[in-house]
């Protein structure tokens, strides 16, 4: 009678354990990142903030949450936050708050001092956000990062700034890359 008893009690208690155990895991933050292969990231010293074109962007408040969150993880890796046309990188982002298109430019143009030669699109899934370096000398993409689940602007704002702060940490915690 005692086994039966105890099996009742934890049974249940393990099923509640597994199904809290796949919540968190399907939670999780995912990050990819991807760099120009052959780039030199230890030439790169300053950065600027810039907009891309055709991107989606939030409203002030999380805007200045999310360059907090970037500057926070670049500023420990040696890179300095400038407003100065000659920084070493621009560094610009796009989110997702529900599906949305995804603009990837290539000889970055009229944003950033040209004219765009050619752009793609595609979609960036709910809570989204891409992060987007470019060497504004050769006007090339030569860095790039995703954090899904990381935005969720129906969420209380410090739960989304730690959700924020914590993706920006795990997808700068190998920039720069190792080549």
């Amino acid at each position: 009678m005692h086994a039966k008893r105890i099996h009742k009690i934890v049974g249940p208690a393990i099923t509640a354990a597994f199904l809290m155990l796949i919540a968190v895991m399907m939670a999780a933050q995912d990050v990819t990142y991807n760099a120009m292969p052959g780039t030199n990231f230890s030439k790169y010293h300053s950065y600027k903030w810039i907009d891309i074109p055709g991107g989606a962007h939030p409203n002030q408040i999380m805007d200045a949450e999310i360059k907090q969150a970037v500057d926070g993880q670049l500023s420990p890796k040696g890179l300095t936050k400038t407003d100065a046309e000659n920084a070493d990188l621009l560094v610009g982002y796009q989110i997702a708050v529900d599906q949305q298109k995804q603009w990837n430019a290539y000889g970055m143009g009229r944003g950033f001092g040209g004219g765009m030669a050619t752009a793609s699109s595609s979609n960036i899934d709910i809570g989204t956000m891409v992060l987007d370096m470019y060497d504004p000398a050769t006007k090339q993409l030569v860095w790039t990062g995703r954090a899904t689940k990381t935005l969720d602007p129906s969420s209380n704002q410090e739960k989304n700034q730690k959700n924020l702060d914590k993706a920006m940490a795990k997808l700068l915690k190998n920039y720069p890359p190792k080549q």
